[in-house]
């Protein structure tokens, strides 16, 4: 049986969930109508503030804190406030949010507060050297803080296929629709490597990567080679997620067009990664997005579907599962 959404009174998706002061905090994107339809560009996913939610226990009541950032508090934002992220260091709040600017382009900004509840107020421009959507951040337990990012059609990461940020190289030409594909363009063909999420180390401050963010190398177990770009089943799309268990770094993501959750373990948070399986099956919807969270000695998994608008893809509603690592690492639904 499907668990329920735990919101319901709004529509929410891309969780990204964390524990701060013995709570669970919840930090979705804010799904709306709109009369926009559906494309591979992403155009429907209309959405414009955040919200905050949080739990005392995994099976309490869900608080609404409320809307915490709008479009309108960001300078250089034009539209599309996508899946944010949120993170805790020397005692301050940081959420993370990718918007298209006014050049059309997406990048990645943050905003802060003193409570993980908000409100947040947000820097004057985006973080520099920042592009592309799904920022997803981690905080190690030696201090060092990453910022991990990208998604693939929509997501504009074909868009910067060198992978190193610098200078102007967005390519305007990486989301021409070709018809001969699903989607815009993006990386094929027999003995191309699939584009890889990217990965910066974030300074002190939370505000800045201290080095242009890199590559993040998924490789195939069979071959210890990187994965190919038509293995889409296995290939990252976008909804980066990094978590650590037992020593060892967990980086799950998003298959995009296939539908799966996925994952791959290294033992370092800049990779590589090794592809290990699936998280969760397609559920209904076209999107699929999550994060893993421990609280109280139980691991979870956030997710959404779109059960609660009755298959609507652009409007979705968070849930949650508890998963479980078994002796050899592996992760699976409880």
């Amino acid at each position: 049986m499907s668990p329920k959404p735990l919101v319901t009174h709004m529509y929410t998706a891309d969780p990204s969930a964390h524990v701060f002061n013995d709570k669970l905090y919840i930090y979705p994107s804010h799904d709306r109508e709109t009369d926009i339809k559906f494309n591979d560009n992403g155009d429907q996913y209309d959405m414009v503030d955040y919200h905050v939610f949080s739990m005392d226990s995994p099976d309490g009541p869900v608080t609404d804190h409320g809307t915490v950032l709008t479009a309108q508090d960001v300078p250089w934002v034009s539209k599309q406030m996508w899946a944010p992220d949120a993170a805790e260091k020397n005692g301050k709040y940081y959420l993370y949010f990718p918007a298209r600017d006014t050049k059309g382009i997406f990048r990645i900004g943050v905003a802060v507060s003193s409570t993980p509840e908000g409100p947040f107020v947000p820097e004057p421009s985006y973080i520099p050297g920042s592009y592309s959507i799904d920022p997803a951040s981690f905080v190690d337990t030696d201090g060092q803080a990453y910022l991990y990012f990208g998604g693939i059609w929509g997501g504009q990461l074909q868009c910067w296929s060198e992978g190193t940020g610098k200078g102007s190289e967005y390519d305007v030409n990486g989301l021409i629709f070709d018809e001969s594909k699903s989607g815009p363009q993006e990386p094929k063909g027999e003995g191309v490597i699939a584009l890889s999420p990217r990965v910066g180390q974030l300074s002190d401050d939370m505000l800045s990567f201290v080095a242009p963010p890199v590559d993040l190398r998924i490789l195939a177990p069979e071959s210890g080679k990187p994965v190919m770009a038509d293995d889409h089943e296995r290939r990252f799309f976008e909804a980066a997620w990094m978590h650590k268990y037992n020593g060892t770094y967990y980086f799950s993501y998003s298959t995009g067009d296939t539908h799966y959750l996925v994952y791959a373990t290294g033992s370092s948070p800049l990779g590589p990664f090794t592809y290990q399986g699936r998280i969760l099956e397609p559920v209904l919807g076209w999107t699929t997005h999550h994060s893993i969270v421990e609280f109280r000695g139980k691991w979870y998994l956030f997710y959404h579907d779109c059960e609660l608008s009755d298959g609507v893809d652009h409007l979705r509603s968070v849930k949650m599962r508890e998963i479980v690592h078994d002796e050899e690492g592996k992760i699976s639904l409880a």
